[in-house]
């Protein structure tokens, strides 16, 4: 598909970049003219290389990321803004999930998916948030579950975390509109794509939940999502 130049000369920082639907976001914005930042815990050469390959004039900036980190992502908002001059563009998509029943969760995954993904998510934006008001522009998108309606077992910390994703839009969205500022969610389904290492998994349950109700029984991709984003 032929770009429309739609983001020229925009600063976009995609989180959780190195694999699956951040990988996407990045190579879509990219398409779209943006100078893209690819920011994971793991190096992110393969999005680099992709970007590069299909779409690019524009380096991609990559940044190995901790996004529990305080330290972390203030230094990630300080190299953009050094090297840049703006941030316009923050994409929260970094996080984790394992599914596991409750009987068997433990506080150590609960604390490590709440951390990820929505401490992970608060920093971001934190740090990002200064450089935006000055502009008086920012588009920050979050990425939420449909399974926060589904009600989906085995994923209680998960779940919890993505509804939290919701409540932190909402009520952030009341507070930073009038520096032109949007925050926006977007509630996900179960997306075909590269789990993070070390998730633990048994996809096969999850799809038996979540495809059935849905009008095509396919889960969705993440070049589904990219376009929306």
């Amino acid at each position: 598909m032929e770009s429309t130049g739609l983001h020229k000369g925009r600063v976009v920082l995609v989180t959780g970049a190195a694999i699956g639907n951040g990988q996407a976001f990045a190579a879509e914005f990219a398409r779209e003219g943006a100078q893209v930042v690819l920011a994971d815990l793991i190096e992110a050469t393969e999005t680099r290389d992709r970007v590069l390959a299909h779409f690019g004039t524009l380096e991609p900036l990559l940044l190995q990321v901790d996004v529990t980190s305080e330290p972390a992502t203030k230094e990630m908002a300080y190299i953009v803004k050094e090297k840049f001059g703006r941030i316009d563009i923050l994409i929260n998509n970094a996080g984790v999930y394992d599914e596991e029943p409750f009987d068997l969760l433990t506080l150590e995954a609960w604390k490590k998916v709440l951390d990820v993904n929505l401490t992970g998510l608060f920093l971001a934006t934190k740090a990002v948030l200064p450089a935006m008001k000055q502009q008086q522009f920012g588009r920050i998108v979050n990425l939420s579950s449909d399974t926060i309606w589904l009600g989906t077992p085995y994923l209680v910390h998960y779940v919890t975390s993505k509804m939290g994703v919701v409540g932190f839009t909402r009520a952030l969205a009341t507070e930073v509109g009038k520096y032109g500022i949007t925050v926006n969610a977007i509630t996900l389904g179960l997306t075909a794509t590269q789990r993070p290492p070390g998730t633990k998994l048994t996809q096969g349950n999850i799809l038996s939940h979540l495809l059935p109700p849905q009008a095509i029984e396919r889960a969705e991709t993440p070049e589904d999502i990219a376009r929306i984003v």
